[in-house]
């Protein structure tokens, strides 16, 4: 260490040249601007998102104010329920410079419709970006990049490079959180948005990217990382679950359900057992003891009601008494909460164990099953700060399901640039 009488002021701590420093600087390489980066203002967008042919479309684009070389593509992150697409326009009918980064998502199951959307932008998107008809190249990541890679390549007869997911998501998650403010969070009942300051000293961290299922990524540094566990009961599981015991189709009205229900009709607490808490232990009296472990005991009641002749006459809203039936036991609103809460509880306490195995203090929840629910984010925190006794701390981004996506945006060269960073060539090697 250089004395003091060395140097006329203290240096600048030393930022670590990482996988998306050297994407951004290397010669010939996308060179994106982020000086003046900001997330556009929800209400200047008029909502958060909007629904239109079966895309999603996040409202919360990231305006790039200084951005101006040409850039000629799009990224997918297609994964096993969503397929989440970035790319980069102008401002339409602006005299600014720059332009901004869009987010949309659609279904995977309606990946057609997601491939008609960027034949769309080969024209429409071209004027305003300012590349040329046959510069469009699409990056692609996550497992559909490789089950849909020819109906791409013949659909939308444009260049189609895959990308390892893994590097993605750790290149798009190290983007956000060096370089764009107001974009990570901690999250609490009582202070929902505690925003984190972009900074550089970012290793070591814990990745837990939620999707359909679930994957725990040690990052020691920007290429030095581990998928260290995992679960597969993730967003698909709740989505798949719900559309078996509710009326919801889409994963945002699962949601909205679990907003409206209440969970202790169906989950047994720790008061239903003991009357009171079990402080000895650190147990609220609202703790939840058993998910679902109130409908067993519940059906079997009705079944014996029903053996008594109480129960419904020739399925008719009636009981066989002539009084008339109470309403569900279960609603689909207290199903999809307690389902909710079984779920994200699952995770936060696996997430935990990885980070005490593991020696790591920082925790980041990415993917689409967040949403940016407060009910997800909720239990995800508690769950961080009880069982590691607020030693450790969960973070939250609001572009959480485009880590992907927005990691495989960042990693395009231009044609014949030695793509040192390409899983097509690492494979090779």
């Amino acid at each position: 260490m250089e004395s003091a009488a060395s140097v006329p002021k203290p240096p600048r701590p030393e930022r670590r040249l990482s996988l998306l420093d050297e994407t951004i600087l290397a010669p010939g390489a996308v060179k994106i601007n982020v000086q003046g980066a900001f997330i556009v203002d929800e209400l200047e967008s008029q909502g958060k998102n909007s629904s239109e042919d079966g895309a999603q479309h996040d409202t919360r684009g990231i305006r790039l104010p200084h951005h101006t070389d040409v850039v000629s593509h799009v990224a997918l992150d297609i994964g096993g329920s969503l397929a989440k697409l970035v790319y980069f326009s102008r401002e339409p009918n602006s005299k600014e410079l720059g332009g901004r980064l869009n987010f949309l998502n659609f279904e995977t199951d309606r990946i057609d419709q997601c491939f008609e959307f960027v034949q769309q932008l080969k024209t429409t998107q071209q004027a305003l970006s300012g590349s040329l008809p046959g510069e469009l190249c699409v990056m692609a990541t996550g497992g559909g990049a490789y089950k849909y890679y020819n109906d791409m390549k013949k659909l939308l007869g444009v260049e189609v490079l895959r990308e390892d997911e893994m590097e993605c998501l750790i290149m798009g998650l190290d983007f956000f959180i060096t370089e764009i403010p107001r974009e990570v969070f901690a999250y609490s009942d009582t202070d929902p948005m505690q925003f984190e300051e972009p900074r550089a000293d970012i290793y070591p961290y814990l990745l837990v990217n939620i999707g359909s299922g679930v994957s725990m990524i040690k990052v020691s540094g920007s290429r030095q990382y581990e998928r260290i566990g995992g679960t597969s009961l993730g967003g698909g599981t709740l989505w798949g679950l719900l559309s078996l015991l509710t009326g919801a189709r889409t994963f945002d009205q699962m949601l909205a359900m679990a907003d409206r229900g209440d969970n202790t009709t169906v989950d047994m607490l720790v008061g239903d057992i003991y009357g009171t808490d079990y402080g000895k232990i650190g147990l609220k009296t609202t703790t939840i003891a058993s998910s679902f472990g109130k409908v067993f005991k519940m059906k079997r009641q009705g079944e014996s009601e029903a053996e008594d002749g109480s129960g419904l006459s020739n399925g008719d809203p009636q009981r066989a008494d002539g009084s008339r039936a109470p309403e569900r036991a279960f609603a689909p609103e207290d199903i999809s909460r307690s389902l909710l809460y079984a779920i994200s509880n699952n995770i936060g306490q696996i997430a935990y164990l990885q980070c005490e195995k593991h020696n790591l203090e920082r925790i980041y929840f990415g993917g689409s099953f967040i949403r940016g629910h407060r009910q997800t984010m909720g239990t995800l925190a508690y769950a961080i700060k009880f069982w590691s006794n607020g030693e450790k701390k969960a973070y939250f981004l609001r572009h959480e399901g485009y880590l992907g996506s927005v990691g495989a945006f960042l990693k395009r060269q231009p044609r014949n640039w030695g793509r040192r960073n390409s899983f097509e060539e690492s494979s090779q090697a």
